[in-house]
């Protein structure tokens, strides 16, 4: 079942899909590295939408194994033709520069010139992102069709930057809620004119942030966006002391595309995240997967390092390294869309709202099931599509309420979306048959009735019905069985 209208319930008629999109337009034409003013305009730009503390580490600092490097900054750069023509041009596409170059201002040949260009003759009309962090070199990244125009001759060669020392910079917000226990949200802020990895990200992170802005809940919510690896590993050294706290985390990264949702696995595999990420993407489609952790990607790596084995996952539409347009000029804004941007919110919205509404509640009644006919809670009426779906719901809640099961464990067991399962138990309370529910969900902005339970009802409706004791029926749709990932929603 797919989470369509979730958002609508959260945010009424907002379109936050054009939101987030703007957000992450507006800083897609910056040049970003590890370090640098690209960085800080970069952050300055998502201050000006929520209360973010900049912080900034001076070059050489020890952090673990690593030291924070120089920082990089660029003004210019090109390479002209013998008639003066720029061939390539740093101010119309950022990707045009090795990221990280030194400076140079020469003139060479154009075999001199090749052995510093990077081109992917697979991709020929695609300019690839290339870098070279902790390596002194300089370089051009252009077009493959391009490079093979060029004539012999002279050209002459701009790289207008300079390695200085200089600081990191990382920007953290702090949603604070009635415990110090921490999720953390993180997304790198590394990358130059690339929309989906990772503008796409930052604009999700900071629009989730303002929503959550003067919202109760029980959890901190930590939102970091640093650097890729450096980044991350600079801030785990500088706040080892804190990382007891975080109970759950997500990395957020290439969540504007049309593929997925993928979820990757935090190390420990079996963590309350892991658990929610999967329930989640179980209910979002049949394109949706989730994979196991391997020591490879984004800033996971690091979270989930021994030495902190924290659990942190991974949240993408497309997995890295598999869509054509990735670590190229085809990840641009065309290739972003509103409306995926929305869905992943609304996927990253149903992790919060799980972990902050799970709990274990108990039966008042817990002796035979209580007759919930006569208290207007189960649904006698044919040709209600619903009403499979939210009597199975009440009876499985009835069912595990023992102080033992958690409502994720009833949505697990009973194969219905969470807020299925805590939408019947809150009913139950109301009637004074369940008890020890904890946080009421994040509210709404607006109010709607939920609609949630329109493809799980339809598909319980199907099945053939008993009329069980008492007239109540039972849905005969094997609820107690998990539906593979690859069919979720089918």
């Amino acid at each position: 079942m797919k989470l369509d209208s979730l958002l609508k319930e959260r945010f009424g008629d907002t379109d936050v899909g054009s939101e987030i999109y703007a957000l992450a337009a507006s800083i897609y034409p910056i040049c970003r590295s590890i370090t640098g003013d690209g960085v800080r305009k970069t952050l300055n730009h998502l201050r000006e939408h929520i209360d973010l503390n900049v912080n900034e580490v001076r070059t050489g600092t020890r952090v673990f194994d690593w030291r924070v490097p120089r920082e990089w900054n660029i003004r210019d750069a090109f390479i002209k033709n013998a008639a003066g023509e720029k061939v390539v041009d740093f101010n119309v596409c950022n990707l045009h520069v090795l990221n990280y170059s030194s400076p140079i201002h020469a003139k060479l040949s154009l075999a001199e010139l090749k052995e510093h260009i990077f081109t992917l003759p697979e991709q020929p009309d695609l300019i690839p992102y290339r870098t070279s962090y902790y390596a002194d070199r300089w370089g051009f990244c252009m077009a493959h069709d391009r490079l093979v125009e060029l004539p012999e001759g002279l050209y002459e060669v701009f790289i207008d930057a300079d390695l200085t020392d200089g600081y990191l910079s990382y920007g953290e917000y702090l949603h604070r809620g009635e415990t110090r226990e921490e999720f953390l949200l993180s997304a790198h802020v590394c990358h130059p004119a690339l929309a989906n990895d990772n503008c796409s990200g930052l604009a999700l992170l900071t629009y989730l942030a303002k929503l959550l802005a003067g919202r109760k809940t029980h959890y901190s919510y930590r939102f970091l966006f640093a650097p890729g690896t450096i980044g991350a590993i600079t801030w785990l050294a500088r706040n080892e002391h804190l990382v007891g706290r975080i109970k759950h985390g997500l990395i957020i990264s290439c969540v504007g595309d049309g593929g997925g949702p993928n979820y990757k696995r935090s190390r420990r595999g079996d963590a309350v995240i892991d658990r929610v990420m999967t329930h989640i993407l179980q209910h979002a489609g049949p394109n949706s997967a989730v994979c196991d952790f391997v020591p490879y990607g984004y800033d996971e790596r690091q979270y989930c390092s021994p030495g902190f084995n924290l659990p942190v996952g991974l949240f993408q539409r497309s997995r890295f390294g598999t869509f054509p347009e990735y670590h190229t000029s085809g990840d641009n804004l065309d290739f972003i869309k509103p409306e995926h941007l929305a869905e992943s919110l609304r996927v990253v919205w149903a992790a919060l709202n799980i972990v902050e509404g799970d709990c274990r509640p108990r039966g008042t009644k817990p002796k035979c099931e209580p007759q919930l006919g006569r208290r207007g809670l189960y649904s006698s009426l044919g040709g209600d599509k619903e009403a499979p779906a939210n009597n199975m719901a009440l009876l499985w809640v009835l069912n595990l309420a023992d102080g033992v099961h958690s409502l994720l464990d009833m949505a697990e067991r009973a194969n219905l979306p969470f807020q299925v399962i805590a939408d019947a138990a809150r009913r139950l309370q109301e009637k004074e048959l369940l008890e020890g529910l904890g946080m009421e969900p994040m509210q709404p902005i607006a109010s709607h009735r939920r609609n949630q339970l329109a493809k799980a009802g339809h598909a319980l409706s199907r099945a053939e019905t008993a009329v069980g004791a008492k007239g109540q029926s039972i849905a005969k749709a094997g609820s107690s069985k998990r539906t593979p990932l690859a069919a979720a929603g089918s």
